[in-house]
């Protein structure tokens, strides 16, 4: 049994990670006429499309009167936001100049929106959103940051939601998802597990760990090699309803893993591959919402790399409930999925609830702790703390090695000036306010999905050091011992 803990070895970079909204949709070549979009309603032809009322030198404009109400030459109603240049209203009613988009009422970034500045055609949105009520860059859609035909979600297409989803109801928080297939990408509410989790709370004032100094020191010293990278492997799938699940031959241990059957949404991909075939024989993690549950699977595969045909086979997997709060203090062996149980990741933590998205960092305000990855000769061997339940293969041997599951929070004197763009201080913020857990043996990187690297550059955090950070109190420490696991499998 958890016989996996001594294959997590290295992360790998790899390539497609896509955003997981709402929970509705796929990953990667998806048609457009989903749900989603960030956070509006419209899209191309939209409420208040091009050839709506309005027009340049319209009442509201840059002068009364004109061929129309509100619009800039694009006979929408509104235009450049509320108001906005040649719209109705502006800033300022009727004098031009306000935040919004051609012929937009109010939004920010879409034209002919209602709302928007700079909205396409649609009711509000966020940034270039083309006819769509609302939405960064959403086009036909009610909202979504460039949401093509989603309800909220990342780039998702066919999807609910996705931001650059066409045709999309909703925002970046919606249902959909980045290239979706039958579904979307994006990560947001329905994918995310109770407000109470450890996950999303405040540490920022928690007492440091008594080991703290110990550690840093000695990884500053060996174990921060080329300093913190950015691994952007990871793609973040969800699955709608019509999705159907399907089993798969499992290699995993019991009861430490689940059984049932997992939705493989269409034209979507694992871990560090193009599709879902296991081409480089890594640990090819297979991440996907559907509903109220995350489906995460370790070394998946399907011979033909579709998500029908071929032959379905994985390791450990984790059906994590979204409705579940796993982490309040319990006694052991109940704590969480149990203790000393394997997962899909060598820590037995939740892998897309901490996993690093291209949303994040574009919002400027990220609200969830982060994950990373260290090498095994600098972890404690045998050793984990609350919230891991299980450890990989550590070498380590002392108190100034980290145990499994440490939480490492930026010190909150660092000066965030010293790094190199806004993006880079948006992760150091929430490195000081949530923290970072450290989940799997590999190379010092923070895990993220492989569009992250389409907003920051994958080095930004290079500069800073082991003892920039401080260890938040692991409370009691854990000695992980196999063949203990006590958990009923989730089989259906």
């Amino acid at each position: 049994m958890a016989k996996h803990s001594f294959l997590l070895g290295l992360s790998r970079a790899s390539v497609l990670a896509l955003l997981c909204a709402a929970c509705s949709g796929g990953s990667s070549g998806g048609d457009t006429g989903a749900t989603g979009g960030a956070n509006a309603t419209g899209g191309v032809h939209g409420a208040g499309g091009d050839t709506a009322t309005g027009g340049a030198s319209a009442a509201g404009g840059h002068g009364a009167g004109g061929s129309a109400t509100g619009g800039r030459a694009t006979s929408g109603t509104g235009g450049q936001g509320t108001g906005g240049a040649h719209a109705t209203g502006g800033s300022g009613t009727g004098t031009g100049g306000g935040s919004g988009g051609a012929t937009a009422t109010g939004g920010s970034g879409g034209k002919a929106a209602t709302g928007g500045s700079g909205g396409h055609s649609g009711t509000g949105g966020g940034g270039a959103g083309n006819a769509g009520t609302g939405g960064a860059a959403g086009h036909a859609g009610t909202g979504g940051g460039a949401g093509h035909a989603g309800t909220g979600g990342g780039a998702g297409q066919k999807g609910t939601g996705g931001s650059a989803g066409h045709a999309a109801t909703g925002g970046v928080t919606g249902t959909g998802g980045a290239s979706g297939g039958t579904g979307g990408g994006a990560m947001a509410g329905p994918c995310m597990f109770p407000a109470s989790s450890t996950f999303y709370q405040d540490v920022s004032g928690a007492a440091v760990d008594s080991e703290s100094t110990a550690i840093m020191n000695g990884l500053n010293q060996s174990g921060w090699g080329n300093g913190l990278g950015i691994d952007v492997s990871f793609t973040l799938l969800t699955a709608d309803a019509s999705v159907a699940r399907r089993a798969f031959s499992s290699s995993g241990d019991e009861p430490d893993c689940d059984t049932a059957p997992i939705p493989l949404p269409a034209g979507g991909n694992i871990e560090g591959n193009s599709d879902y075939h296991c081409a480089d024989g890594g640990d090819c993690h297979l991440l996907v919402c559907q509903g109220t549950r995350w489906y995460e699977l370790y070394q998946a595969d399907v011979s033909n790399g579709s998500a029908t045909g071929g032959t379905f086979t994985g390791s450990c997997e984790v059906v994590w409930d979204l409705t579940h709060d796993y982490w309040q203090p319990m006694s052991p062996p109940t704590f969480s999925r149990g203790d000393h149980c394997n997962g899909a990741d060598a820590a037995d933590l939740p892998m897309a609830a901490l996993i690093l998205t291209s949303s994040d960092v574009t919002s400027g305000q990220i609200n969830h702790a982060l994950r990373f990855t260290m090498p095994n000769a600098v972890i404690q061997q045998s050793v984990y703390v609350h919230p891991a339940t299980h450890i990989g293969g550590p070498q380590g041997v002392g108190p100034t090695f980290l145990p499994y599951g440490a939480r490492f929070r930026l010190r909150g004197d660092y000066d965030l000036t010293k790094l190199p763009s806004d993006a880079a201080r948006t992760v150091a913020r929430a490195l000081q306010k949530y923290g970072m857990f450290m989940a799997d043996g590999g190379n010092p990187f923070i895990s993220a999905t492989v569009d992250v690297a389409n907003v920051i550059a994958t080095s930004s955090l290079r500069s800073l050091k082991a003892t920039d950070f401080e260890m938040v109190d692991g409370g009691p420490r854990y000695t992980w011992d196999d063949y203990t696991c006590k958990r009923t499998p989730v089989t259906n």
